[in-house]
């Protein structure tokens, strides 16, 4: 049979715009893609682009305080202009929208900026009723943000508003735990906002580490955000321009606005899935094996939609393996074991790679390594602020088995951490490293006495030192 392309990619996020480049551009497969909203996805348009520049605005003013303490007495004056600040944003995601195309077009992918949907295995159905054959299909279509079941769900935001919000909310209530509603609270105080945040449970980041999110949870406290822990809101009503919410104990309040963080899931609905034939799990993920083949052979799916490692360099080097796999004859799958990721909180971020300690309890033993203190250039300023890091390491062989890093700048040390925590490095190896003074990040290969030993018996011998 002859097909209208070897390849044909339903979204243009990361994972599928990498996955249509790498099979067009370097191996020659005639490849098309179709995209129903703006070319990037999530990552690009929606998510960790427009959120880190928007983290950069928001610890601006606290940059101007702690400059102060260095004995710059005029800086930090003025206020912010959310105006300006969005239409330069706005510029920017432009730019690498264009970015994305051009790559595309550059590699030779034929585009649809239209929805499309699945006709049958090699068929897709674009919203214009043109039909497409292909050999292979690609789904990188990602997930989408979710409101919670509640009466009035309609009246409040999703993450994707901020970003086009024409003001700030004078007073704004984020509901949920995650990163993303962490993070969200976290700019919007930092930008002016007066913020609550309510969540569910005792302490922020449910999955995290719990020494790490006790930390978090405080300093969303201590940069002004109200935290709300085991508060969840029962309903919502429109009151005037405002909204009032009534919580499940039946307190309420008005807010200028309601955000929810309250989780995604994958966006599947309406994709022609299950006629063709395609599983889907329980949250409507699409299941795939660890090539990324769904049920159907012919069909595919890489990134948040197949809810595995939600992050878009796994999505990418999803995409990527996939090309290299079908086109490329180059068999190469992901290991989604050993992610690291991070959680934009401000002025410290948490940063995390392997496993927490309570994991680590459940299969010990282990040794856990912790380093506490004020880092040098907030403690000079004269903050409070103290940083933490934490070395998992395995009793029995010394791999080192999790990092966790609560400071400044977290992410960046934690994808260092990646590469030799990724080849098997021991606790030996860490301290071999000789420390860069004076660093953050030297308290990594420095600690050289366990705090505690996590999964034996309280009548075990203690841990030895280093």
């Amino acid at each position: 049979m002859k097909f209208d392309y070897d390849l044909f990619v339903i979204g243009g996020g990361s994972g599928g715009v990498r996955a249509a480049r790498i099979a067009a551009g370097e191996y020659g497969a005639r490849v098309g893609l179709a995209e129903e909203s703006r070319m990037g996805g999530t990552c690009v348009i929606r998510g960790c682009v427009p959120k880190k520049l928007m983290i950069f605005a928001s610890q601006a003013g606290a940059a101007a305080t702690e400059s102060r303490g260095y004995g710059w007495q005029s800086a930090g004056e003025g206020s912010f202009d959310w105006t300006s600040f969005h239409g330069k944003l706005e510029r920017e995601l432009d730019r690498l929208e264009g970015a994305y195309s051009s790559g595309l077009s550059n590699a030779g992918v034929e585009v649809h900026m239209q929805r499309a949907r699945l006709h049958d295995a090699h068929t897709v159905e674009l919203a214009d009723g043109q039909r497409l054959t292909a050999k292979h299909i690609l789904i990188a279509v990602g997930g989408r943000p979710q409101r919670p079941d509640i009466p009035g769900k309609e009246l409040g935001l999703i993450s994707d508003d901020l970003f086009t919000l024409d003001r700030l909310p004078g007073r704004v209530l984020v509901v949920g735990g995650g990163f993303i509603a962490c993070e969200f609270a976290t700019i919007l105080q930092g930008l002016g906002s007066a913020t609550v945040l309510a969540y569910r449970g005792d302490a922020v980041l449910r999955g995290f580490d719990d020494e790490m999110r006790r930390h978090v949870t405080e300093q969303l406290r201590t940069v002004g955000i109200d935290v709300r822990l085991n508060t969840n809101p029962a309903r919502l009503d429109r009151e005037g321009a405002a909204v009032r919410v009534g919580f499940e104990d039946g307190s309420s309040e008005v807010f200028d606005a309601v955000m929810f963080a309250t989780g995604r899931a994958p966006y599947t609905k309406g994709l022609g899935l299950e006629e063709a034939g395609v599983r889907l799990g329980r949250k409507g993920e699409i299941v795939v094996d660890e090539w990324s083949q769904s049920s159907v052979p012919s069909i595919y799916a890489v990134g948040d939609v197949t809810d595995r490692v939600n992050l878009t360099p796994v999505a990418i080097r999803e995409g990527h393996s996939f090309a290299d796999t079908v086109f490329g004859a180059r068999p190469r799958k992901v290991d989604h074991r050993l992610v690291a990721s991070a959680v934009y909180t401000r002025p410290h971020e948490l940063a995390t790679i392997g496993v927490t300690e309570e994991e680590a309890a459940a299969i010990g033993p282990a040794d856990i390594y912790v380093a506490s203190f004020r880092p040098m250039r907030s403690l000079f300023a004269g903050s409070d602020a103290r940083a933490v890091m934490k070395l998992i390491v395995d009793a029995e062989t010394d791999r080192v088995l999790g990092c966790h890093i609560f400071g400044p700048e977290a992410g960046e040390m934690i994808q260092m951490v990646a590469v030799p925590m990724g080849m098997g490095a021991t606790k030996a190896d860490f301290d071999a490293a000789i420390a860069v003074h004076p660093t953050l990040a030297e308290e990594l290969v420095t600690m050289r006495k366990p705090s505690r030993r996590v999964g034996v018996e309280k009548t075990d011998k203690p841990a030895a030192s280093a």
